[in-house]
C-alpha cells in the first residue's frame, strides 16, 4: 500500500500545476527560481503550526537505520543561535544521529519563516564521525553561496498536491517534497496524535523516497523510508 502511494505521488509531482508565488514560493521548476525576498522576513519566531521551532526545544527520535537493523537515536535541538544568510537571520537547529550508541552524524540546519508563514530551509553544515573525529561531508551547502538556492521545508498552508523544492544545491542536495494530505491518526512512542499531515520527500541524488508525518504544535513525529532503505524513525520524547 505504501509503495503504491509513492508511485501515485510521484506521478502527481510530474503533473501538478505551479501555484502562485504567494502560496508556493519554491515550486518544482527547471530552472529553479524561488520567490525569496529578504524584505519578507522579520525578527519573528518560526511558529508554523506544522513545524514550530521554539528555541530550547529538544525532540528525541528512535528507530533503525537504512539496513533495518542498526539502532539509531536522533536528537533535534532548536538552539538560541541565529546565522545571517542572504540578509535573513536564520534559526540554527542541531540534528545529531547516534548509531548503536556511537556518534554518526552531526548537522547544523538553518531555518527562517517569512511573513506569510512559510518555513524556508537555507542550508546545512553537515559532518560524519570517522576515525575519532568529525569530518565535513559533501551534503553541506548554504543558500546564496555557489549554486545554493533557498527552499521550503513547510508551506504556510499546505494543500494536497502542493509540490515544492526543499534543498537546492546541485552536487550536494536536490530534495523536493509533495503534500499527500491528512495522515490520519498516528501512534508513536511519545503518544498518539489524532490529526497529522503527511508529506512525501524525494532526493534526486540518493533516489530515495521518504514519508513524513507532522503533528500540529510539534513538527515531525514519524519518518519512514519507502524505497532502497528500511529506515524508520519515531518521536519518543519532547522537552522545552
Amino acid at each position: 500500500m505504501i509503495r503504491r502511494t509513492v508511485l501515485v505521488a510521484a506521478l502527481l509531482a510530474l503533473t501538478v500545476a505551479v501555484a502562485t508565488a504567494a502560496r508556493n514560493p519554491a515550486p518544482v521548476t527547471t530552472p529553479y527560481r524561488p520567490a525569496f525576498d529578504p524584505a519578507d522576513f522579520g525578527a519573528g519566531p518560526v511558529d508554523n503550526p506544522w513545524l514550530p521551532l521554539r528555541p530550547g526545544t529538544v525532540l528525541r527520535y528512535r528507530g533503525v537505520g537504512d539496513d533495518g537493523v542498526t539502532r539509531e537515536v536522533n536528537t533535534v535541538t532548536v538552539t538560541h543561535r541565529t546565522k545571517r544568510i542572504m540578509g535573513v537571520d536564520a534559526t540554527v537547529v542541531l540534528d545529531q544521529v547516534f548509531a548503536d550508541g556511537k556518534p554518526e552524524e552531526r548537522t547544523f540546519d538553518w531555518y527562517a519563516q517569512d511573513m506569510h508563514g512559510n518555513v524556508w530551509y537555507l542550508g546545512e553544515d553537515s559532518s560524519t564521525f570517522a576515525q575519532g573525529r568529525w569530518v565535513r561531508d559533501d551534503g553541506s551547502w548554504q543558500a546564496g553561496v555557489g549554486n545554493g538556492e533557498p527552499g521550503i521545508v513547510m508551506l504556510a498552508r499546505p494543500r494536497r498536491g502542493d509540490a515544492y523544492r526543499q534543498e537546492y544545491s546541485p552536487g550536494h542536495a536536490v530534495d523536493q517534497a509533495q503534500v499527500l494530505g491528512p495522515g490520519g491518526t498516528v501512534e508513536v512512542p511519545v503518544r498518539s496524535f489524532g490529526r497529522t499531515l503527511l508529506t512525501l520527500e524525494y532526493s534526486s541524488i540518493d533516489r530515495q523516497y521518504e514519508l513524513k508525518w507532522h503533528a500540529r504544535g510539534i513538527g515531525v513525529i514519524k519518518e519512514q523510508a519507502v524505497t532502497k532503505s528500511e529506515g524508520l524513525s519515531q518521536l519518543v520524547a519532547v522537552t522545552r
